[in-house]
């Protein structure tokens, strides 16, 4: 071609559930069926009242109109609602932006903290976008190491000899996506306060906090929680509704009003009919999700518990909510190169671990949202025999 292509963009690694899925074409015709550890989805539908209700909202012709940029005022105080219920939160809509999943949100929060050349703090292992994201802006990803004996949790000591003049957050994401480890409380207030100290961002990425057990953490409590927290966060895994790219981005007021004006460039809004759907969720499913909870807990439960019975050289590293970190038994293969052979050989879907940082070629990621239970034995069978 005659012009030229963002060198940034040519740097960042092709998305890795694509690439996994190429790998899945290349399986005889006759092979035994896919299991799927994939994609980190709800494989159950939403339920019959949310879909009949969002039938209704597309009859209405200002269903198909935009809303403000930040969404619906209704919307957002039903946000709010479901907020103070889950973590007890001081918060009020001028602190909420909808946004077009979680990814979107994640941008917004980039661009309105960063310049290019700019330093994030990102633990390992990480959420493989954000990574992506930070390179096509041009921002640093700065890791924070990856301790397999203290299940990845940030250690805040680490994070402290990291930050530079030019840090401008830390990022988190809790419960792991790889490792499904959930931050606990007092871990979380410490990497607050820390960023308070140095006056950068703590940028909280909570998709998965619905399928936590209880109150996630306190810092929504805090009167200027939102002088050092942003929280990026994702309905669509609650509700199943990861079509319709149901986000949210928590912040001060300031942070909001600055990051409308880049939202605006980008999708101008989350889509009206999202939102109505989102809303229906946020204010009637709270007992639905909490079912879905424990049903995606016994579903990890029940997988890890039959995986690390005796004879399995996979190793377990950690595990929670959606996920399970595994330690491959081939030294010298990468976690790409198993992978690949899991997929054509076995007919296992899994990610490489070194999608998710720096160093991490010994493992692979296992997301159980498409795995029923009677699926799960020969999963782990699958596993058994080709080690």
């Amino acid at each position: 071609m005659r012009f030229s292509l963002n060198e940034h963009v040519k740097a960042v690694h092709p998305p890795p559930i694509s690439e996994v899925k190429e790998w899945a074409a290349q399986r005889p015709a006759d092979a035994a069926a896919l299991i799927d550890l994939c994609q980190a989805v709800p494989d159950y539908a939403p339920p019959a009242g949310m879909i009949s209700h969002i039938q209704q909202m597309a009859l209405d012709p200002l269903t198909s109109r935009y809303s403000p940029d930040e969404g619906l005022a209704e919307v957002r105080e039903s946000v709010c609602h479901r907020y103070r219920r889950r973590y007890a939160a001081k918060i009020n809509p001028e602190q909420v932006c909808l946004t077009v999943g979680a990814s979107a949100a994640f941008w917004l929060a980039m661009l309105t903290l960063c310049h290019a050349g700019d330093e994030v703090i990102v633990q390992l292992p990480c959420y493989f976008d954000h990574p992506m994201a930070l390179g096509s802006l041009g921002i640093r990803p700065v890791y924070a190491p990856y301790k397999e004996n203290e299940k990845g949790l940030p250690n805040p000591d680490s994070i402290a000899r990291l930050i530079t003049p030019r840090t401008r957050a830390i990022l988190l994401v809790s419960p792991s996506n790889p490792t499904g480890t959930v931050i606990p409380p007092d871990l979380l207030r410490r990497l607050y306060f820390l960023a308070q100290q140095h006056r950068i961002a703590l940028i909280l990425d909570e998709t998965y906090s619905d399928f936590i057990e209880g109150m996630p953490h306190d810092l929504f409590t805090m009167e200027e929680w939102g002088s050092t927290l942003l929280q990026i966060m994702s309905f669509g895994k609650s509700y199943a509704l990861t079509g319709y790219r149901a986000g949210m981005l928590a912040a001060a007021p300031e942070v909001i009003r600055q990051a409308l004006k880049i939202q605006d460039t980008m999708t101008v809004c989350q889509p009206r009919i999202t939102q109505l759907a989102l809303q229906y969720g946020l204010d009637h499913l709270d007992q639905w999700v909490e079912i879905n909870r424990r049903m995606m807990t016994f579903r990890h439960n029940l997988f890890t518990e039959e995986f690390s019975l005796p004879g399995n050289r996979f190793r377990l590293a950690a595990s929670g909510s959606f996920f399970a970190w595994v330690k491959h038994p081939f030294p010298g293969k990468s976690g790409r190169e198993v992978a690949r052979r899991l997929a054509v050989e076995a007919g296992i879907l899994t990610l490489p671990g070194e999608v998710f940082g720096p160093g991490l070629e010994d493992y692979l990621r296992l997301a159980f949202g498409n795995i029923k239970e009677k699926a799960i034995p020969e999963a782990i069978h699958r596993f058994r025999r080709f080690a």
